[in-house]
């Protein structure tokens, strides 16, 4: 009796202490969420104000990202299958509905909107596989990675052969992210893929990788595309830690201004901050992702939800790395969004899904100490 007695209270301890301890790990995760956000934005009017550039780009990107995760939260924890599921169909709509993404001039090919569309095409199949994992019901499920399926399908329509690969990459990655049992290990292997195509592209902007594998390069993404990367480094080297000033590579790229087609973006999302912002501007893109990702780690939602959710941000790293795509408010939008929706607690109970087979949260891995 006095064991059965013990027994109860220590579950009843237990259960007591998991919800507080889990509330800590999410005051920590936003509280670092904000502290981020903030340094970015204090740091692009801090350069903008020594090298007299406009910083309204970055703060449109940085209340973007704010706002679309805040949504995210909230729609997530209301309706933690039916956000993603309508996230994922408004990401499909926009790219038929607005084929640029963004008002005013376009720049034809090659550094026209294609970036714009893989990315966003790229979250929606996140949202979807996010959806899926969310419902208890196989049919439910089957259908919503059938939609996930058919952004990659949509993204070849478009012309967008990397959107439709990493679509693909998405589904697949979620398909794994059933059967891991340690999120931990996933977010890492995200992490470095993340940091290997950041460094890949800085190798070519560096001049430190073969001329072939350069030549290879340009025959993808065009010789232009990887003289503007040139220029970012050499901005870098002037003024290495604030570098040029939020949005004045355009006036000082020798490829940018020759060119009929530039948009003054080096299309690169670290090159650009490298750029305009110097070394800490690169450290500040590093940490909002870190602490995307570190969220999804601590978050309350099961591990597939996470990891796929991991997955698709991190091809849209990938995709920023050697495009555009972060320049588009609608990207910036719906990355925050994603992020949101899978770090939300669902005001209904998760119970029935990890039944169905799905890891729950922290399953297979040791807590943080």
């Amino acid at each position: 009796m006095c064991r059965g007695a013990g027994g109860v209270g220590s579950s009843g301890m237990t259960s007591a202490s998991g919800p507080d301890a889990d509330g800590d790990r999410r005051i920590v995760s936003d509280a670092a969420g904000v502290v981020v956000l903030g340094a970015c934005a204090t740091w692009s009017l801090i350069t903008a104000a020594a090298h007299d550039g406009r910083p309204e780009g970055v703060l449109l990107a940085v209340l973007a990202v704010a706002a679309g995760y805040a949504a995210g939260r909230i729609s997530g924890a209301l309706l933690p299958v039916g956000a993603p599921f309508a996230g994922a169909l408004a990401g499909m709509a926009l790219t038929v509905a607005v084929p640029h993404l963004a008002p005013g001039p376009q720049i034809a090919a090659p550094l026209g909107h294609v970036g714009a569309t893989a990315a966003v095409l790229t979250l929606s199949a996140g949202a979807a596989c996010c959806a899926a994992w969310a419902s208890p019901v196989p049919a439910v499920r089957f259908t919503l990675r059938l939609l996930a399926a058919g952004t990659a399908a949509l993204a070849a329509v478009l012309g967008s052969t990397s959107g439709s690969v990493t679509c693909l990459a998405v589904l697949l990655c979620s398909l794994a992210a059933g059967r891991s049992r340690h999120r931990g290990a996933g977010m890492a292997a995200l992490t470095a893929v993340a940091v290997l195509m950041t460094g890949l592209v800085w190798a070519i902007a560096a001049r430190t990788v073969p001329a072939g594998f350069v030549a290879a390069v340009e025959g993808r993404l065009t010789p232009h595309r990887v003289r503007l990367w040139q220029d970012a480094w050499n901005l870098l080297g002037d003024d290495a830690l604030s570098g040029a000033g939020p949005g004045r590579f355009g006036e000082l790229s020798t490829a940018s201004a020759q060119s009929l087609l530039s948009d003054d973006k080096p299309h690169s999302a670290p090159l650009q901050q490298a750029a305009e912002q110097g070394l800490v501007g690169v450290a500040l893109l590093a940490a909002v992702f870190g602490w995307v990702l570190y969220a999804l780690w601590r978050g309350p939602r099961p591990t597939p939800v996470a990891l796929t959710a991991g997955a698709a941000l991190t091809a849209l790293a990938a995709i920023a790395a050697v495009g555009n795509a972060l320049s588009f408010t609608a990207v910036s939008v719906g990355a925050g969004l994603l992020a949101g929706i899978a770090t939300a607690r669902p005001l209904t109970d998760e119970s029935s899904s990890r039944t169905a087979g799905i890891p729950a949260r922290g399953a297979g891995r040791t807590p943080a100490r």
